[in-house]
């Protein structure tokens, strides 16, 4: 059930290839390993979903970057409003907590790395939390898995 959820200040849309980072953040989920060396999130059940939000107030709405005259040549409004990313990560329960560290690190350094060029364009704040929580319904219906089980379909 690992499901990664981004959402995104709107105006990133017109800076960012959204389904890049999906497509980065998807094939990272597959590397993260637990300390026996066995993968953390299951092939089938990773997914990632991306969200821009039309609408959006950050912080003070760029005032505080614009006093500083930072980033005024970014075409996108690098000064304007700040640009938000919020990326939230459910697990299912039963992981250490080193193993989630791992993950949450491994996804923050994919995002850090994909919005690196945007970061020297204007200003932008990422958040990544991992959510593991106790759930009160969890019902899965898919004929994915079975595509990448080991022996005959």
């Amino acid at each position: 059930m690992p499901h990664l959820v981004i959402i995104y200040t709107g105006q990133l849309e017109a800076e960012v290839n959204m389904t890049t980072l999906c497509r980065q953040l998807a094939d990272a989920m597959l590397t993260v390993k637990d300390e026996d060396g066995k993968q953390v999130f299951p092939t089938g059940g990773t997914r990632v979903l991306a969200y821009p939000a039309p609408h959006y107030a950050v912080a003070d709405g760029g005032a505080a970057g614009r006093a500083a005259g930072l980033h005024d040549q970014n075409p996108h409004g690098g000064s304007g409003d700040y640009a938000f990313v919020y990326l939230n990560v459910r697990m299912g329960r039963g992981r250490t907590e080193a193993t989630q560290q791992s993950a949450g690190q491994t996804l923050l350094e994919v995002a850090k790395a994909f919005f690196a060029p945007v970061m020297a364009q204007r200003h932008i704040g990422i958040t990544l939390q991992i959510d593991v929580g106790p759930e009160v319904f969890d019902a899965k219906h898919s004929n994915l898995h079975p595509l990448f089980q080991k022996g005959p379909v």
